[in-house]
């Protein structure tokens, strides 16, 4: 039976039409001109005004950060970070950080596989959020099965977490595209790790509709940081929300790429950046 055009489906009940914005982004660490860089970052998001960031290859040193330097421009006042040393920089730790403009109830740091995780729950003005910030460290194409392995073991640890009141994002960079195994556990295209527990890709159900293969690449020819690499144009940098959620809670409503122009001359990352408004 299919179900109603008019009306969702039973298990959904009354649909939220309120959102939150997040926003994922590998912003390079202190690599390069990072203090060159630092600017256009805080202006970039300073105009996307979201009201959770998780950042990958974020930094940190013994008395300094840049959670502690974005907090009060972008009005994110609350945030957790995790990470390990550096490879650009011996002073500093490299890793994944969330930042919320409302409290973190809990956090934890993991490390699954190849996968570095920070998990938070937030506090938010209509109940809690769900957020996992994930970093891939396994990232040339030949390492699918370490990446397949990293997602299986997240998806254990979320198991016992779920909630279906409760928006679940997991987000940040996957160093994999849309037809890799890997996030086809994910968005239901092969076998699921964990029954009942499936995700939407934010861009596929609610970017813009371009026809070009290269359409949301975060990994693009057209930035001269990436070009290193000698990749194609990649989309490897994500938000995914858990399905089956009452009021269809964390199902995106739109999602657009950040970062992807210059800011007084500078591009601010070798990546672009994820946007997603989710119902919330």
């Amino acid at each position: 039976m299919s179900p109603s055009l008019d009306i969702p489906p039973d298990f959904y009940g009354a649909v939220i039409e309120t959102t939150a914005r997040l926003v994922t982004w590998n912003v390079w660490g202190r690599y390069g001109n990072w203090q060159e860089r630092e600017p256009a970052i805080i202006a970039t998001l300073q105009d996307a005004q979201a009201d959770i960031l998780v950042l990958a290859e974020s930094w940190a040193t013994g008395s300094d950060s840049q959670c502690a330097r974005l907090a009060g421009p972008l009005d994110l006042p609350h945030h957790t970070f995790s990470g390990v040393p550096a490879q650009e920089d011996e002073t500093a730790l490299s890793g994944v950080a969330v930042m919320s403009r409302w409290p973190i109830a809990y956090a934890a740091s993991r490390t699954f596989g190849d996968a570095r995780v920070e998990y938070a729950e937030l506090s938010g003005p209509r109940g809690p959020i769900q957020v996992c910030g994930v970093v891939m460290d396994a990232w040339w194409f030949d390492e699918s099965q370490a990446r397949q392995e990293a997602v299986r073991e997240l998806l254990a640890y979320l198991r016992p977490l779920r909630d279906d009141s409760v928006p679940l994002v997991v987000c940040g960079d996957f160093n994999c595209d849309p037809d890799s195994d890997e996030i086809r556990m994910l968005t239901g295209r092969t076998t699921a790790p964990v029954a009942g527990l499936s995700f939407y890709d934010a861009w596929e159900v609610a970017g813009p509709r371009a026809g070009a293969a290269s359409a949301g690449a975060t990994w693009s020819n057209a930035n001269p940081h990436a070009t290193q690499l000698l990749w194609p144009d990649r989309r490897i940098d994500y938000v995914f929300s858990a399905t089956q959620r009452r009021g269809g809670a964390g199902h995106p409503l739109q999602a657009t790429l950040l970062g992807t122009t210059p800011v007084h001359g500078t591009i601010a990352s070798d990546h672009y950046a994820v946007q997603a408004d989710l119902r919330y």
